[in-house]
Protein backbone atom coordinates (compact mmCIF):
# COMPACT_ATOMS: atom_id res chain seq x y z
CA UNK A 1 0.00 0.00 0.00
CA UNK A 2 1.54 3.59 -0.85
CA UNK A 3 1.12 5.86 2.02
CA UNK A 4 1.01 8.63 -0.96
CA UNK A 5 -2.58 7.25 -1.32
CA UNK A 6 -4.13 7.95 2.06
CA UNK A 7 -6.73 11.14 2.02
CA UNK A 8 -5.42 13.87 3.76
CA UNK A 9 -8.78 15.28 4.69
CA UNK A 10 -9.91 13.66 7.79
CA UNK A 11 -13.65 12.90 6.72
CA UNK A 12 -12.22 11.15 3.06
CA UNK A 13 -9.56 9.73 5.15
CA UNK A 14 -12.02 7.98 7.29
CA UNK A 15 -13.95 6.30 3.97
CA UNK A 16 -10.81 5.69 3.00
CA UNK A 17 -9.95 2.91 5.83
CA UNK A 18 -12.98 1.59 6.12
CA UNK A 19 -12.92 0.58 2.17
CA UNK A 20 -8.78 -0.49 2.84
CA UNK A 21 -10.41 -3.16 6.12
CA UNK A 22 -12.68 -4.38 3.24
CA UNK A 23 -10.34 -4.84 0.75
CA UNK A 24 -8.12 -6.53 3.78
CA UNK A 25 -10.84 -8.91 5.03
CA UNK A 26 -12.07 -7.36 7.98
CA UNK A 27 -14.27 -4.09 9.33
CA UNK A 28 -14.54 -1.85 12.23
CA UNK A 29 -16.90 -4.51 13.37
CA UNK A 30 -14.42 -7.12 13.33
CA UNK A 31 -11.77 -4.71 15.20
CA UNK A 32 -14.42 -3.79 17.95
CA UNK A 33 -15.05 -7.59 18.23
CA UNK A 34 -11.30 -8.09 18.57
CA UNK A 35 -11.05 -5.46 20.78
CA UNK A 36 -14.58 -6.45 22.79
CA UNK A 37 -15.15 -2.49 22.77
CA UNK A 38 -18.22 -1.19 20.90
CA UNK A 39 -18.92 -0.34 17.71
CA UNK A 40 -19.48 2.90 18.45
CA UNK A 41 -15.79 2.97 20.31
CA UNK A 42 -14.33 2.42 17.23
CA UNK A 43 -16.36 5.14 14.96
CA UNK A 44 -15.79 7.26 17.81
CA UNK A 45 -12.21 7.24 15.96
CA UNK A 46 -13.01 9.40 13.22
CA UNK A 47 -13.68 12.28 14.96
CA UNK A 48 -11.62 11.60 18.52
CA UNK A 49 -8.07 10.61 19.22
CA UNK A 50 -8.64 6.91 20.95
CA UNK A 51 -4.60 5.21 20.25
CA UNK A 52 -6.01 1.37 20.94
CA UNK A 53 -8.23 1.56 18.38
CA UNK A 54 -5.77 3.59 16.12
CA UNK A 55 -3.50 1.44 16.43
CA UNK A 56 -5.59 -1.69 15.69
CA UNK A 57 -6.75 -0.23 12.92
CA UNK A 58 -3.23 0.59 11.33
CA UNK A 59 -2.32 -3.09 12.04
CA UNK A 60 -4.85 -4.39 10.33
CA UNK A 61 -3.83 -1.93 7.20
CA UNK A 62 0.05 -3.15 7.83
CA UNK A 63 0.53 0.53 8.58
CA UNK A 64 1.48 2.63 11.53
CA UNK A 65 -1.18 5.17 13.40
CA UNK A 66 0.96 7.44 12.18
CA UNK A 67 0.64 7.20 8.54
CA UNK A 68 -3.48 6.97 8.90
CA UNK A 69 -3.41 10.37 11.47
CA UNK A 70 -0.34 12.11 11.57
CA UNK A 71 -2.03 14.95 12.95
CA UNK A 72 -2.54 12.57 15.93
CA UNK A 73 0.78 11.06 16.33
CA UNK A 74 4.61 12.25 17.16
CA UNK A 75 7.17 10.89 14.80
CA UNK A 76 8.71 8.57 17.51
CA UNK A 77 5.38 6.71 17.55
CA UNK A 78 3.71 8.16 20.53
CA UNK A 79 0.09 10.01 20.59
CA UNK A 80 -0.56 13.62 20.92
CA UNK A 81 -2.69 13.96 23.85
CA UNK A 82 -3.48 16.59 26.71
CA UNK A 83 -6.23 15.18 28.72
CA UNK A 84 -6.95 18.06 30.71
CA UNK A 85 -9.17 16.18 32.94
CA UNK A 86 -7.30 13.40 33.87
CA UNK A 87 -7.28 12.48 37.93
CA UNK A 88 -3.32 12.99 37.77
CA UNK A 89 -3.70 16.24 36.89
CA UNK A 90 -6.17 17.71 38.70
CA UNK A 91 -5.03 15.43 42.01
CA UNK A 92 -2.87 17.39 44.75
CA UNK A 93 0.16 15.89 46.08
CA UNK A 94 0.23 17.99 49.46
CA UNK A 95 -1.21 17.80 52.82
CA UNK A 96 -3.07 20.66 52.42
CA UNK A 97 -7.31 19.60 51.80
CA UNK A 98 -8.59 19.09 48.45
CA UNK A 99 -12.28 20.36 47.93
CA UNK A 100 -12.71 18.24 44.89
CA UNK A 101 -12.54 15.15 47.22
CA UNK A 102 -14.93 16.06 49.71
CA UNK A 103 -18.04 13.34 49.87
CA UNK A 104 -20.34 15.55 51.14
CA UNK A 105 -22.16 12.43 53.08
CA UNK A 106 -20.76 13.72 56.82
CA UNK A 107 -23.63 13.38 59.25
CA UNK A 108 -24.79 17.27 59.82
CA UNK A 109 -22.78 18.43 63.81
CA UNK A 110 -19.80 15.88 63.38
CA UNK A 111 -16.14 17.25 62.64
CA UNK A 112 -13.65 16.96 60.05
Amino acid sequence: MNKADIPIDPSIRWEWIKYQLRAHGTSLAKIARDLDVTGTAVKNAKRNAYPRVERAIAKALSLKPIDLWPERWSSIGTPHRIRIQRAENNATYSQEHNPAYDLGHRKNGTEA
